[in-house]
């Protein structure tokens, strides 16, 4: 079995979980103390299963973490039926309003602009950070316009991300978890102070349409917003940053996929699904048993939990020919990188408009962009990720 920790196996997981597939759908993890699926048909059968929900436990000790149990337990992501049905008509709703289709030339604008950046700095210096310059602030600027965050707060919101999600990584230490704490304390913080200046003062950004959305006499709570607001940030922000990264370095490995996009960028939306399932940023993903249920032949009591590997489940070749090679036409391409079910990613289609925003700028101002170093890799298992990615054109 796979020890998460080690820096072999997280430079390159995909070999481990070839071994596991060939030996079954669902192995017990001793490590990570719980089962996990594996194939692509077991995983999609935990995400779709109903016996099988998101039921948040709080970090303990709870006294510790009073801002970060909050934002869980208000989170569309962690809860079930009906409260999750719900919350998820509501954020829908205010996600509805033509958000996505509002951003998308804002989105483009910007991608362009830090691309630009990305350019002069290789030129003035023959080689830059491509995460530091495009993967990690496309994300934010596109986050931060989408909830109406005024532009002098907006350096705050990846520091905080950051370092919130570091608590859903195994082993953490404490000073680790202590930070997570102390970022969530202050996001909550900052967003109960713009929602209540959005309510006074409504714009166009999602952040009103929360403030503002009703169904019949029901409203989101204003815990409900907030973190509603912070998984937004949290799940926008670190899996497009991980997919940027993840996926530039796979195109610039794979020569003749980045050469092949440069000849036909009408690819583009099947390179972005690509791009997705080659090298998830999300690796793993919990789902708890909320009665007794059998799935790919695995019994679950009430409580018991389970994990998909995402990344086990998109080279999977029971499903994609050639599973480890890079196909920027593959089609039909279906991965679970946004999840499957009722937990399925509300923000899909703005994630999908910011990767095609970032590839497209690429390819136009910067056709020759190629590896300048090799790359850092975030020590994480969970949330696969770059540190740095080197470039020069």
């Amino acid at each position: 079995m796979f020890d998460p920790a080690d820096p072999a196996f997280l430079a390159d997981p995909y070999p481990a979980f070839a071994a596991l597939r060939e030996r079954g759908p669902i192995h017990r993890h001793e490590g990570l103390g719980l089962p996990v699926a594996v194939t692509h048909a077991a995983c999609s059968a935990v995400l779709r299963e109903r016996g099988a929900g998101r039921i948040w436990r709080d970090r303990e000790p709870a006294a510790e973490f009073p801002a970060f149990n909050l934002l869980h337990r208000n989170s569309l992501l962690e809860t079930e039926p009906p409260r999750h049905t719900r919350l998820r008509r509501l954020v829908s709703a205010a996600f509805g309003r033509g958000h996505t289709a509002r951003l998308a030339p804002r989105v483009r604008a910007v991608a362009d602009g830090l691309v630009a950046s990305l350019a002069a700095a290789i030129a003035a210096d023959g080689s830059a950070d491509l995460m530091r310059h495009l993967a990690g602030p496309l994300p934010v600027e596109v986050i931060a316009e989408l909830l109406g965050v005024p532009a002098a707060d907006r350096p705050r919101l990846q520091p905080w991300s950051n370092a919130i999600v570091k608590m859903y990584e195994y082993g953490l230490p404490p000073e680790g978890a202590a930070a997570a704490e102390r970022a969530a304390g202050e996001f909550v913080a900052y967003l109960r102070d713009l929602a209540a200046e959005r309510a006074a003062h409504p714009g166009e950004d999602l952040i009103s349409d929360l403030v503002a959305v009703r169904e019949g006499t029901d409203r989101l709570t204003g815990d409900e917003l907030v973190g509603t607001a912070v998984l937004l940030l949290m799940a926008g922000h670190e899996a497009t940053v991980n997919v940027i990264g993840n996926g530039v370095l796979a195109l610039l490995t794979h020569r003749d996929q980045w050469e092949r996009l440069l000849a036909s960028p009408g690819l583009l939306p099947t390179a972005v699904e690509e791009l997705i399932r080659y090298d998830a940023p999300l690796q793993l993903f919990e789902r708890t048993a909320t009665a007794p249920v059998t799935v790919a032949g695995h019994a679950l009591a009430p409580g018991d939990t389970i994990a998909v590997l995402l990344g086990a489940a998109a080279r999977d070749p029971a499903v994609f020919e050639r599973p480890g090679t890079l196909d920027v036409g593959r089609s039909p391409n279906p991965h679970l990188g946004f999840g499957a079910g009722i937990h399925y990613c509300v923000g899909a289609p703005l994630a999908r408009v910011e990767i095609a925003a970032a590839l497209a700028a690429l390819l136009a101002r910067l056709p020759g962009l190629r590896l300048a170093a090799a790359p850092e890799r975030r020590p994480e298992f969970v949330i696969r990720g770059l540190r740095t990615l080197p470039v020069t054109a």
